[in-house]
């Protein structure tokens, strides 16, 4: 179980799970933000701060909803639908605490091009 915030912690979370990797996503977005992503089942985060602390932002194809803190602009996850539909967190791991990104495999993904 890791514990999440965003800057100021207006935004908190829990999220169950092992990071085993990342995805780097060199789209406009991600690259602007320094994202390191952890995809996971939706049911695996589980927020510890109200709901109505998120603001969120989508773009190109709207299927996912970047969630940010409204008062630090910290982005901590997003919620979408994977590829066979299921619900899907993806979690930007530099919102975790303790956890030691060196360790973690990076996996490119060219989101520029799609």
């Amino acid at each position: 179980m890791y514990k999440g915030s965003c800057h100021c912690g207006g935004v908190a979370f829990d999220v169950d799970g092992e990071v085993q990797q990342v995805v780097e996503c060199n789209c406009s977005h991600c690259s602007r933000k320094g994202y390191l992503l952890w995809f996971l089942p939706r049911d695996k985060l589980r927020l510890t701060t109200s709901e109505n602390n998120l603001a969120s932002y989508t773009f190109n194809k709207h299927v996912i909803k970047h969630h940010f803190c409204p008062k630090c602009g910290c982005a901590p996850f997003g919620f979408g639908v994977g590829p066979t539909g299921e619900p899907t967190a993806a979690v930007n791991v530099r919102c975790i605490e303790d956890i030691d990104l060196a360790t973690i495999k990076r996996v490119p993904f060219d989101g520029r091009s799609r």
